[in-house]
């Protein structure tokens, strides 16, 4: 893919996009860490509420920001490489990638609801609070609930899945993928 503006071929993200996958992933492992925490927790005591306010508020800032990641890479494509992986491998990446995005989507988006149904706010880091435009009802909030609960095991193993593909190609296949999300050199 040509560069706007540039005859050179681009082989990285631009530093937005990697900015954009670092700070997330920085996001997403906290809020997901926050979650299993305070899921261990007794409810409604000790430091359980804050844990998820937290959660929350991580959740609703990954929702933002990937709206924002998706808007960027519309515009911007993704690099070339310089050596074209085989279609197996580019369809899977491909198909990890997207899943990704949709599940960056379907978290924030599962919690807000559950809480909102369930009669809470959504609050971010204290500031003000996301509008609730749900009906407060406990069927929908379960649901939600449930949606979120199982998403949140999805989520872990397509990151897990995610970790384990990088391992691959950057010490067993030693090829350029991992580079691709690093400054260029």
């Amino acid at each position: 893919m040509q560069a706007s503006g540039s005859a050179s071929v681009r082989h990285t993200y631009d530093p937005a996009q990697r900015g954009f996958h670092w700070v997330m992933a920085a996001i997403i492992l906290a809020a997901i860490g926050l979650g299993v925490w305070a899921r261990l927790l007794p409810p409604g005591g000790g430091i359980r509420p804050q844990l998820l306010d937290l959660h929350k508020s991580l959740g609703m800032t990954a929702l933002i920001l990937v709206v924002l990641r998706l808007a960027w890479r519309a515009m911007r494509g993704e690099p070339a490489y310089r050596q074209q992986p085989d279609p197996l491998t580019h369809a899977a990446a491909q198909a990890a990638h997207w899943g990704l995005y949709a599940l960056m989507i379907f978290m924030p988006v599962t919690g807000y609801v559950f809480s909102g149904a369930g009669g809470h706010d959504v609050s971010w880091f204290g500031l003000f609070s996301f509008p609730v435009v749900v009906a407060q009802d406990k069927p929908t909030s379960h649901l939600a609930q449930s949606l979120h609960y199982y998403g949140a095991w999805i989520i872990g193993g397509v990151l897990t899945l995610h970790i384990l593909a990088v391992v691959w190609h950057r010490w067993i296949k030693r090829d350029e993928v991992l580079s691709r999300m690093w400054p260029a050199s």
